[in-house]
């Protein structure tokens, strides 16, 4: 049976500081957080263990799954002297190369999931505030949840997914290729024009994913040049010997809960059935990369993709097969590896999308990005009879995901929610319930004095005595409110805590 989908999100922001000749993005980054760090507290309670670092001791972003890289690639730098915060809701808030990027913490499902990409968004805004509290007159950081600056640059928006190790690393890369390939139908976050060189405006009016221009292998170890459409990176986070963590990198950074939900969702669906050999057939592209962005080009969603065998279908044909495979197998298996009653919205908000977008991809514009911003642009653009290539739409197009409230044209359209404020507010600042994230949270919430390093497998203590005390969580679906919440309750010291957890 497949095992718990585990999984999480780590967002890339865009940025830049208006009302200065040059904007240096990782200085505004670091600004940008550490005003958040200084600043932000609820109550008398620190969001943030400032004395806290991230614990760089095992991570290892250069492990292959394949075994050895493959020729000229290159793991990214770990950057270790920018700024890198713990947060107690479990999350890990920091400086990734020319970014702020807020990883949430680890989730048991994708509503979960939802509610703390929400509480980032958040986090980011709260972060904006405190910034221009403390900047000269005229001068504000400004944020973007987008994938793109127009320029030919693109930052992601990457999932997490807990497997199993005992699967095979090729089935899964053969078997869920057509999913990243055909699932931005539905969560692809939109786009004026191509950044794909040799492609004008005429050719590319607007496109699905923002993401789809920038994918340039099938399969690979990279993130930020050649990227591939499975990425191989092996650093589990966790007990390696029964776990690996599939590192998604294809996805776009989603406003639409709808979208974040579908994305998340369908995937970790897909990845359970792929453990449970569960699909029946599989659809080998005859060109990956380039079925990837004609998908994304394609706004009838019905261009023919062509396959190994000669055959062709298109993005929904995949989609609807991927979809009737699922509903059959959560009628055999359950959804229990995603939590039941969420896989089953996720299974009748999947078929619900599907069957709009085989209609009039115009009816989900309250819940799908893509859908959302074409038509807001279209109209405009109809109205003021403009080219595609004018500067106002993409003007627009950057708009739509900038996080400040009073600009966002994403918040003025009246979108569908599937989280609430007062959730979304709590989760800024309390972990899940139901990973290991809450006994990372619950710790650093009551001793961050007494904890000098954090990272995602383990807490390291300095009660005063030597040697320092390092507790592994190498096991993602413990740690868990059921599981510690009585113990922490209990222990009113650090010291009390180690002690019961050593007997």
């Amino acid at each position: 049976m497949a095992i718990s989908k585990i999984c999480g999100v780590e967002t890339e922001f865009g940025i830049v500081i208006r009302g200065v000749e040059e904007s240096n993005p990782i200085a505004a980054s670091s600004m940008l957080i550490n005003a958040y760090l200084h600043e932000h507290r609820r109550g008398n309670e620190p969001v943030v263990a400032p004395t806290v670092g991230w614990d760089f001791e095992d991570e290892s972003p250069g492990n292959d799954a394949r075994g050895t890289a493959g020729v000229g690639a290159m793991a990214p730098e770990v950057e270790t002297h920018l700024v890198n915060a713990v947060l107690t809701n479990g999350a890990r808030y920091y400086v990734d190369h020319a970014h702020p990027e807020l990883s949430t913490p680890e989730c048991a499902d994708a509503r979960s999931i939802v509610v703390f990409d929400r509480a980032a968004e958040q986090i980011l805004i709260a972060s904006m505030a405190a910034a221009r509290r403390v900047m000269p007159d005229g001068q504000e950081i400004v944020v973007y949840k987008n994938n793109s600056d127009g320029k030919g640059n693109s930052y992601g928006c990457h999932e997490n997914y807990l497997m199993d190790r005992q699967l095979p690393f090729g089935r899964i890369v053969s078997q869920i290729t057509p999913h990243f390939i055909t699932r931005q139908i539905f969560c692809g976050a939109g786009k004026v024009g191509s950044e794909a060189g040799g492609l004008s405006h005429r050719e590319v009016p607007f496109q699905l994913s923002q993401r789809a221009d920038f994918f340039e292998e099938e399969v690979g170890l990279e993130t930020t040049l050649k990227r591939p459409i499975v990425n191989t990176r092996d650093e589990p986070h966790c007990d390696a010997t029964k776990y690996r963590r599939l590192h998604v990198i294809i996805g776009d950074a989603n406003l639409s809960e709808v979208a974040t939900f579908l994305k998340v969702g369908t995937t970790a669906i897909v990845l359970a059935m792929i453990e449970d050999d569960a699909l029946s057939r599989e659809f080998v592209f005859n060109a990956p990369i380039w079925a990837l962005r004609r998908v994304s080009y394609d706004l009838t969603l019905r261009a023919p993709l062509e396959l190994v065998d000669g055959t062709t279908v298109s993005a929904l044909d995949v989609q609807w097969e991927l979809f009737d495979r699922a509903r059959k197998y959560a009628e055999v298996a359950g959804l229990e590896c995603v939590g039941q009653q969420v896989g089953e919205e996720v299974l009748r908000r999947w078929e619900a999308v599907l069957t709009g977008l085989e209609s009039d991809p115009m009816t989900l514009a309250s819940q799908l990005d893509w859908v959302a911003k074409y038509r807001l642009i279209e109209g405009y653009r109809d109205r003021h009879s403009l080219e595609w290539d004018d500067a106002r739409l993409a003007a627009m197009d950057l708009q739509y995901h900038d996080l400040r409230p009073e600009k966002s044209l994403f918040s003025r359209l009246g979108m569908e929610r599937i989280t609430n404020d007062d959730e979304v507010a709590l989760a800024q600042f309390e972990p899940p319930t139901d990973t290991r994230a809450y006994f990372r949270g619950k710790c650093l919430q009551k001793w961050s004095d007494d904890i000098v390093a954090a990272n995602w497998d383990s807490l390291v203590f300095d009660v005063g005595r030597e040697p320092l005390r390092r507790v592994p969580m190498m096991e993602p679906t413990r740690g868990t409110e059921a599981h510690v919440g009585t113990l922490l309750a209990e222990c009113t010291t650090s010291s009390e805590l180690l002690d019961k957890l050593g007997s």
